[in-house]
């Protein structure tokens, strides 16, 4: 049975004229177990595709399973014990309350559930354990790194032990090496058995991926199967037209450009006649003396 299907699901914001489309009769099937990359430009729906499978928003058309469970119709109450049950979710801002420590941060989700403060407690330590910064449990957000918050972001969104993880861009806000980092820590996540659904820009993190389906103005436009470690070969041809200018490109633009023109001699512009004035003949006046001498 999969995990998740959808049956030409739509999505329409907004009223009568001022109605927007977000999600147009999107078909997916998604079985336990995948590592799925959703990838497409920025208002292509991936994020509204995200918010109706984790149950943040109502499909206005179509079918929708979860688990072989149909959630599209849910009640406001059961949608929330259903994803507060079966999803955990990784934000782009990791979404950290800034007043409670990494530790209380974790447990927040168990709160939800009822398990008591010394269980729960327990319980985020291991799984702060799990993704490698126990020794940051009693710092506050604001006290960790960008990597080192999205891993405690990751540790929120496994304590209540989910069946399906979604990671809208969890690597958007961070830099190379944390972004490998937290990519192969949910790489060891999904060797567990955990679905992992992620959205992302970028055709590199498809290497973690074993499928990637591409969107566009709504619509499932292609759906791939890729082996892991390898960039998928969709993204790999966005990857490799990619334009990288940078100064340096320019200036190396700019001499292969001047060496390309062929060198002509420098004329200069003729310069206009000019008339040479004629020198008028001098008159000698006599002085006052010689007249005297007459």
């Amino acid at each position: 049975m999969a995990l998740i299907e959808l049956n030409e699901v739509s999505k329409v914001y907004g009223f009568g004229d001022a109605s927007t489309l977000a999600l147009d009769e999107a078909t997916l099937t998604i079985e336990k177990g995948e590592f799925v990359a959703i990838m497409g430009p920025s208002g292509s729906g991936k994020s509204t595709l995200m918010n109706v499978i984790g149950l943040l928003d109502r499909p206005s058309h179509g079918k929708f399973s979860l688990d072989g469970r149909n959630v599209a119709k849910l009640r406001p109450n059961q949608s929330a014990k259903v994803r507060r049950d079966t999803i955990g979710f990784i934000f782009q801002s990791f979404n950290l309350l800034p007043r409670l420590s990494v530790l209380e941060n974790v447990a927040l989700p168990l709160a939800y559930r009822g398990v008591s403060l010394s269980k729960r407690l327990k319980q985020a330590s291991n799984m702060l354990e799990r993704v490698g910064i126990q020794n940051r449990e009693y710092f506050l957000p604001s006290q960790l790194s960008g990597g080192q918050a999205q891993c405690a972001a990751i540790a929120r969104a496994l304590v209540n032990n989910p069946k399906l993880i979604i990671a809208d861009e969890p690597t958007g806000n961070l830099d190379s090496a944390a972004s490998r980092l937290v990519m192969e820590l949910l790489a060891e996540i999904h060797k567990t058995g955990n679905t992992i659904l992620f959205v992302t820009h970028n055709p590199e993190l498809t290497r973690y991926a074993t499928r990637v389906v591409y969107m566009h103005d709504g619509c499932i436009i292609h759906d791939e199967k890729t082996a892991l470690g390898q960039v998928a070969a969709t993204a790999r041809k966005v990857l490799y037209t990619l334009s990288t200018t940078t100064e340096d490109d320019d200036l190396a633009g700019v001499s292969a450009l001047m060496m390309a023109l062929p060198n002509k001699p420098t004329v200069r512009p003729a310069r206009k006649p000019t008339k040479r004035r004629t020198a008028k003949p001098t008159v000698r006046r006599k002085s006052k003396t010689a007249k005297a001498a007459k």
